[in-house]
């Protein structure tokens, strides 16, 4: 194995080519999702050209992809805020109030992205980097019971039981029914609106900052929400900082394999926990309280899927020191610097291929097997586009106008 862990301008790059590899699994998913852009009956879709290709890509995208590269990146924002904060106090600065200014600006960056793509994160992001401000004093021990609480469904059991004491007649478990009657009546509504809206890039912006932000904010903090597992994994990116693990990562080959061993091998235990209990399909509908099994089995999924996403991180890492393949995933570097942009592109060009007022009546047409080949396709223009920009100036467009409002003050842009 060889130290690749080239240090450039004080940067750790296994972080930088960590990052752009997330935003791989990222811009895959969202491709498989249409980047959240339904059509509803605007067109007939083709017969597949390669059915047993697609069951393989969905079966991957379900089970590799989904929610596990997303976890990486939220990992990495919060690893990043104690870098930005321990380089400023190294220099006797506290940054604490720029910190802050820095997610202001990042909220209206996301505002901006989720204008495009309603799935948009970055808001998000933004208001978790300021409840991690709150809790950078506390001591690592104490975050990290924390983020435990959060991982083992704290927050829904709380909830949970709150809702069987305070409303027990209002509670309601929808257990084996694919589609509840209410599911069904409203489709028929919400396909006549789809139809009935005149489509245009107006109209979306309309339509993603009202109704979008909304149904992101109940997807982020519903019962199934992924919004306190991302806020979890910011904790432990802060955590996974402060005892300054990938400062010498590259010194600590066994140890490195042996973490790749234990989280693969625990992903894989969890998951065949879960597997073994009764499966329910259950409503995130608001005024409906899912089974306490139900509950217990998000918790095993969500765990699971921190795990699985630990074992891609270490399996990364130890192929990042390898002589030859690191050459290779080195070439990410440049795009995990760049990943704000790069992020913020893929939900711009995202909206333009899937919405009818772009290219929706050709791409929305397309399968699993296509969808992913076009992602890939995406992400490698991406990354030479990166690689290109980097080489004429210090910061992507968005990084470079993010680190100006964050002090004011225009910054060096070009080499």
């Amino acid at each position: 194995m060889g130290q690749n862990q080239t240090v450039k301008d004080n940067r750790i790059t296994v972080i930088d080519a960590l990052r752009g590899f997330a935003l791989l699994g990222v811009v895959l998913v969202h491709m498989q999702q249409h980047y959240s852009i339904f059509n509803f009956g605007a067109f007939t879709p083709t017969e597949p050209a390669f059915p047993v290709l697609d069951e393989w890509i969905g079966w991957l995208t379900r089970n590799v992809l989904m929610g596990r590269f997303i976890n990486i990146f939220a990992f990495l924002f919060g690893m990043s805020f104690f870098i930005q904060m321990d380089r400023a106090a190294r220099k006797g600065v506290d940054f604490r109030q720029r910190f802050i200014w820095r997610m202001v600006i990042l909220f209206l960056i996301g505002v901006v992205g989720s204008a495009f793509y309603s799935g948009d994160i970055l808001s998000f992001y933004a208001l978790f980097g300021l409840v991690l401000v709150l809790l950078y004093p506390l001591k690592t021990r104490v975050l990290v019971v924390v983020a435990s609480l959060i991982l083992i469904g704290a927050p829904r059991w709380i909830s949970f039981g709150y809702d069987k004491i305070a409303a027990p007649r209002e509670t309601t478990v929808v257990a084996n029914a694919p589609e509840t009657e209410r599911v069904r009546a409203e489709r028929p509504r919400q396909m006549a609106d789809v139809a009935q809206e005149t489509p245009s890039l107006a109209n979306t912006i309309k339509s993603n900052l009202m109704d979008g932000r909304m149904r992101t904010l109940n997807y982020q903090f519903n019962w199934g929400g992924r919004g306190y597992l991302t806020f979890a994994l910011f904790i432990l990116g802060l955590v996974v900082g402060r005892i300054r693990f990938f400062e010498t990562v590259h010194l600590h080959t066994r140890r490195n394999i042996s973490l790749f061993v234990s989280f693969a091998a625990g992903a894989w235990i969890i998951g065949r926990m879960n597997g073994l209990l009764p499966q329910e399909h259950t409503s995130f509908m608001q005024g409906i309280t899912p089974s306490a099994t139900a509950l217990f089995r998000m918790t095993l999924n969500d765990v699971n899927m921190v795990l699985f996403s630990a074992a891609i991180t270490m399996g990364f890492v130890i192929l990042y020191h390898m002589k030859g393949i690191g050459k290779c995933l080195n070439l990410l570097t440049p795009y995990g610097r760049m990943g704000l942009t790069n992020y913020e592109a893929q939900g711009i060009i995202g909206s333009i291929i899937f919405s009818l007022w772009g290219f929706g009546s050709i791409f929305g047409r397309w399968h699993a097997t296509e969808l992913f080949c076009l992602g890939i396709a995406f992400y490698i223009v991406q990354v030479v586009f990166s690689r290109i920009w980097l080489t004429y100036f210090k910061y992507g467009p968005l990084e470079w106008f993010w680190r100006s409002a964050t002090y004011l003050k225009w910054q060096p842009f070009r080499k």
